[in-house]
């Protein structure tokens, strides 16, 4: 069974996050909406399947990232969430919450052994 397929999203903590993504935005060239800046790539060969991988800042006060103390988060594109979260149950891993469907895919948090908080998602490509 494969497990992640690649890295969904890098978030994290800053002080002004509209502030950060004006910086980003201005100097970097970052093309951005209300979540932060998405980079579009192709699935393998099929030039027509496209994934990406967001880049977003969230206000330092958020509580989105608890019970992690850390200000990141990593957020991984998976295949067959139900039975990934099965499986690492199973390996005694900490799921956070139960599975949660929205239109762009399927998600679910885990903690690693150091206490970081991680988003597994799998992505209605």
């Amino acid at each position: 069974m494969k497990r992640v397929t690649g890295i969904g999203g890098i978030f994290f903590k800053c002080q002004d996050p509209e502030k950060i993504k004006q910086w980003y935005k201005t100097h970097l060239g970052f093309d951005m909406d209300q979540y932060g800046a998405k980079f579009e790539w192709q699935q393998g060969e099929d030039s027509i399947n496209k994934g990406y991988t967001l880049w977003s800042p969230f206000s330092d006060k958020t509580k989105y990232f608890e019970p992690s103390s850390k200000d990141f988060m990593i957020n991984y594109r998976v295949e067959n969430l139900e039975a990934l979260v099965e499986e690492l149950k199973k390996e005694g891993v900490t799921v956070l919450d139960n599975i949660e469907t929205y239109d762009y895919g399927k998600f679910v948090h885990i903690l690693d052994i150091e206490g970081n908080k991680i988003e597994l998602w799998e992505p209605i490509d």
